[in-house]
């Protein structure tokens, strides 16, 4: 008898330690407390109320209206909302947070950021993307905190009240320009968009950056969350006797080199204490001329010290970027089945359609990746890297090619307009470097995967995944120069426009889509005063500019506005700007004539955003225009792929469904399901996770980019989801709606 109770016992501490051992025991996937569900970003729910069988039946229990939508279309909204005891807390499209009963969608409190100041100037900046917030408390319960971001300012704010925390910062809020151990961050862009982890009693944050040369250093921080003192720092553009250091070629380069920013959220693993940080492309982009090198810690997952800040490993997934190839959503951290063995691993998602599966404790591959030879340099004074990172598995999610077999052919006519576009750009081939003959940019530059990021089923190892498939066209051409020697503050003007503003809007100002909208004639839709304010505040995806010196500001919004001034701008023409002159402006060592922008060193621009669309809109090259995707983690196989979304009208002519491009993730749950809004067509589906098959979908007020929550109130299992729109052309909204099982409940605000 004993011996059998022995062997029970030594079953049963078997049982005991393989439960301690597999770190998806450590999170909490009954409720949705973080950005993405769970510090292991994730994205997934034990919740299992909702299922194949019975999600035909979901039905809108509460419709809830920030009321702050921008009736232009300008504002979009991309939270993913957190529920803590019964508490759904988000943000609304002016960057305003609230509090939500998350039974009935009531609101419990509203804080508003931009309140007490001018209510002009706040309208303009309040449109900013923010993507969630995070949530802390103390061990007694008796400390409830939101912290989340608005610009440059951290908040934190009390999560019973909705009143900011005193003890913390300056009056509630860090200025996250500041402790950045960099020289004239104070008028440097500087955002929050995607929230940050918490570990213990420290906030990890990281941050959204100009892409250009004016860009700071993407350094991660963490912050005390009670105080807001800076407790540790990794530079991620590493200073002299770091590693990585000399992986930049100018031994200036952590002065003068920006970005190798985290703006896309992280991940924790909390019983080892190690945070996992993806990071964006080094600046400015497409031209590496200024900055040759393998250019660490751009482009990499770096695991730090979650109490330190200290580094662990890193691995480079793209190097020596020159086609804004950023990471683009937090990593997941899966336990996977690998050669009879269970792995601790991290998978990375990137833009151009691969998973990228590290061994969490080291970096190491878990299967190979190849060191694959890509072209040379394409523009005088770059440096190409000779080799990129290609995983042979996980298979990758997005198509890899754009030749002329896929242009599309959704009609005779429309084949042959966008085959001679497709002839106009020489260079087919990813990874093939930016130059003035062009290149495809293929899956485009949002993605392949995006900021929405992946799920995964921690049960079976299944990673989802939504895709765009849509090709952008990238073309160089020299910055140009004020050749005619024109002096008027109009064309000093033309010549601050083609520094900072000729890459996203174009040399004809006409910019590209609703992401780059144009600028023609814009004086017809805004004031001098309103322009003024988006240059300096920034909107949405676009950046401030606040270093662009005043008489410079004047004369852009001369440019701008067409404003009939034949007089000199001598002033404004000087070297420096008319710092000399300009009472406003005084000397600094920043602005003398003698130090050069880094700007005035990069020879080379882009045409624009290029999207390789046809006459009618549609992506020029043959659907899927956007997939759902399921990749097995353990056999790194792809299971199934499927469209995501559909054009109507096509449909009805007989196309089947081409999927459309999407902004926002899915989530998974034990239930049985995948959903995900994300698609143009303003619809939130629910796929069977095993088959990819559509079980479920719900007419939205408008797009919803995002991604969705899902939670369970008294036994009641929701499903939330932003719609926010304000993308691909959409209208912009400000609702949050959330379904049920049951009938409608609640009421509608």
């Amino acid at each position: 008898m004993r011996k059998y109770v022995g062997l029970l016992l030594a079953v049963l501490l078997f049982i005991l330690n393989s439960c301690k051992d597999s770190s998806s025991q450590a999170y909490d996937y009954s409720s949705w407390r973080t950005y993405a569900g769970s510090k292991d970003g994730n994205r997934y729910s034990a919740n299992d109320q909702i299922t194949p069988q019975n999600v035909a039946q979901l039905q809108i229990a509460w419709t809830y209206s920030t009321q702050d939508k921008d009736p232009e279309n300008r504002s979009q909204l991309q939270c993913n909302p957190i529920i803590v005891d019964g508490i759904l807390y988000g943000t609304s499209p002016q960057s305003k947070l609230f509090a939500l009963d998350a039974a009935t969608g009531r609101q419990k409190w509203s804080f508003n950021p931009y309140e007490q100041g001018n209510q002009e100037k706040d309208k303009l900046a309040a449109f900013n993307v923010n993507r969630g917030v995070s949530y802390w408390q103390n061990e007694e319960g008796t400390d409830k905190r939101i912290l989340y971001s608005v610009g440059h300012r951290l908040y934190a704010i009390n999560a019973v009240n909705g009143k900011p925390v005193p003890a913390f910062g300056q009056h509630g809020f860090i200025d996250l320009r500041q402790h950045l151990d960099q020289d004239n961050t104070e008028n440097a862009y500087v955002a929050g968009t995607t929230p940050g982890i918490i570990y213990k009693d420290l906030l990890i944050w990281g941050m959204r950056l100009s892409e250009g040369p004016d860009a700071l250093a993407g350094h991660i921080r963490a912050f005390d969350v009670r105080t807001g003192e800076r407790r540790w720092i990794f530079h991620t553009i590493p200073h002299p006797g770091e590693t990585g250091y000399d992986t930049w070629e100018n031994p200036d380069s952590w002065k003068r080199i920006g970005g190798a920013n985290n703006w896309a959220g992280m991940a924790l693993d909390e019983k080892r204490g190690i945070v996992y940080v993806p990071t964006g492309s080094a600046t400015p982009d497409f031209y590496g001329g200024v900055r040759k090198g393998q250019n660490l810690f751009a482009n990499s997952i770096i695991a730090l010290d979650a109490a330190t800040g200290k580094y662990i490993w890193h691995y480079q997934v793209v190097h020596h970027d020159l086609w804004d190839r950023d990471l683009p959503a937090n990593p997941n951290l899966v336990t996977v089945n690998h050669n009879g063995k269970k792995i601790d691993a991290v998978a990375q998602i990137t833009k151009h359609g691969y998973v990228f599966l590290l061994d969490r404790t080291n970096g190491k591959p878990l299967f190979p990746i190849k060191e694959v030879p890509v072209p040379a340099s394409g523009l005088p004074g770059e440096k190409a890297w000779p080799t990129q990172p290609i995983p042979t598995l996980p298979e990758p999610f997005a198509r890899q090619k754009f030749g002329p077999e896929d242009v599309t052919d959704i009609s005779p006519e429309t084949h042959r307009d966008m085959m001679e576009k497709y002839k106009q750009v020489k260079h087919r081939i990813m990874f093939a470097p930016p130059s003035k003959a062009g290149s495809w940019i293929f899956p485009g530059f949002d993605g392949g995967g995006e900021w929405g990021g992946a799920a995964v089923d921690p049960e079976s190892n299944i990673l989802y995944v939504n895709s765009s498939e849509v090709p952008w066209a990238l073309t160089m051409i020299d910055v140009p120069k004020n050749e005619t020697a024109d002096h008027t503050l109009k064309g000093v003007g033309k010549t601050v426009y083609n520094k900072y503003c000729i890459a996203c809007h174009g040399p004809d100002l006409k910019g590209n889509g609703s992401s780059y909208p144009s600028l023609v004639n814009i004086g017809n839709k805004y004031t001098a005063a309103q322009v003024s304010q988006i240059i300096e505040n920034g909107r949405n995806m676009m950046p401030s500019f606040k270093q662009i010196p005043a008489s410079k500001k004047e004369a852009l919004l001369a440019f701008l506005l067409n404003t009939a001034d034949k007089e000199p701008a001598l002033a404004a023409n000087k070297p420096g700007g008319s710092e000399a002159s300009n009472a406003k402006e005084p000397v600094t060592s920043a602005n003398t004539p003698e130090t050069r922008d880094l700007q005035d060193e990069v020879p080379y621009t882009m045409t624009g955003y290029n999207k390789f669309l046809d006459k009618d809109g549609y992506p020029g090259i043959k659907p899927p225009w956007g997939t759902l995707n399921a990749v097995d983690l353990n056999s790194g196989k792809l299971l199934w792929k499927v469209p995501l979304g559909e054009y109507e009208e096509l449909t009805k002519s007989g196309i089947p469904p081409t999927g459309t491009e999407n902004y926002g993730g899915p989530l998974v749950t034990k239930g049985g399901l995948v959903f995900i809004a994300a698609t143009k067509d303003a619809k939130i589906r629910a796929f069977d996770k095993k088959t990819g098959k559509v079980l479920w979908q719900a007419d939205l007020p408008v797009p919803g980019y995002a991604t969705p929550a899902t939670y369970a109130v008294a036994g009641r299992q929701y499903v939330v989801i932003a719609c926010g729109g304000g993308k691909l052309g959409s209208k912009s909204g400000d609702v949050y709606m959330a379904f049920a099982l049951s009938d409608t409940v609640g009421g509608n605000r």
